[in-house]
């Protein structure tokens, strides 16, 4: 089973420098945010797809499917029930369906599937190291951009012991898929003590290496990784903060 994000792969989006690759993101997160149209937002999530398509990144897609589709439906039913709707077709306590309400649900949910989208296309062409070296260009300080990049490495780590603690009960003849949902959810109790054991130990090792390669160390930090920006990084960072701008332009005149 892949837990990791990133797919290896030769395409225009994985050759951009890291930092053009967290600008770009950004300003997608811009647009995204200031999308209140339904138009608006379903040229954003066309924009998103077809970067998709052009970093060969469909795998991850169809790997998050249902829940891209679950934060987009339930977005959906949840703003289009309660928006307080000016002129609504049906008023029944707390829930108002109305044109305005479908309208704003509909542009919401295409907002918040972009959200995600957009920062799954991101961790699919980007690897973790990139996106610390990203930040330290930024002026994150090491310890902070260490903090901020653990979570991307721990969390499958986590994932991965936790899979191999009930493959190994399965091995033993424990049934995990016995009894109702209740009761299942019950039997993957037990793996949490020895995944959050293994957590602790992990944490202890990983302390050691860092003290051992001077993570304490103070003054400037150098990195075997060296980055050139290039034309087609340029390019990027234009049409990138063309968008943006054009998304808030848009967004102002639909006022």
């Amino acid at each position: 089973m892949k837990l990791s994000l990133y797919i290896h792969a030769d395409t225009p989006l994985h050759r951009l420098h890291p930092l053009v690759k967290v600008v770009g993101v950004f300003c997608f997160f811009v647009a995204a945010f200031t999308a209140e149209r339904p138009l608006q937002s379903l040229a954003l999530g066309g924009l998103i797809a077809a970067l998709w398509w052009l970093s060969s990144a469909m795998a991850n897609a169809w790997r998050f499917r249902w829940l891209l589709t679950m934060v987009f439906f339930m977005t959906f039913l949840v703003w289009s029930l309660f928006f307080q709707s000016r002129e609504p077709w049906l008023s029944w306590g707390p829930i108002h369906l109305g044109e305005d309400g479908v309208s704003f649900a509909f542009a919401t949910a295409c907002r918040l599937t972009a959200f995600f989208a957009a920062g799954l296309l991101f961790l699919s062409t980007t690897r973790v190291e990139e996106f610390a070296d990203a930040l330290r260009m930024m002026g994150v300080p090491a310890k902070l951009g260490f903090a901020m990049t653990l979570a991307f490495r721990l969390v499958p780590v986590f994932v991965d012991a936790a899979l191999s603690v009930v493959q190994a009960q399965r091995c033993r003849g424990f049934d995990f898929d016995r009894g109702n949902w209740f009761q299942r959810v019950r039997h993957y109790l037990p793996v949490i003590v020895p995944v959050f054991i293994g957590a602790l130990r992990r944490a202890d090792l990983m302390a050691m290496a860092l003290e051992a390669r001077g993570f304490q160390r103070q003054g400037q930090r150098t990195s075997f990784r060296t980055y050139g920006l290039s034309g087609l990084d340029f390019a990027a960072l234009l049409v990138s903060l063309t968008l943006m701008i054009v998304w808030l332009c848009w967004a102002r005149l639909t006022d």
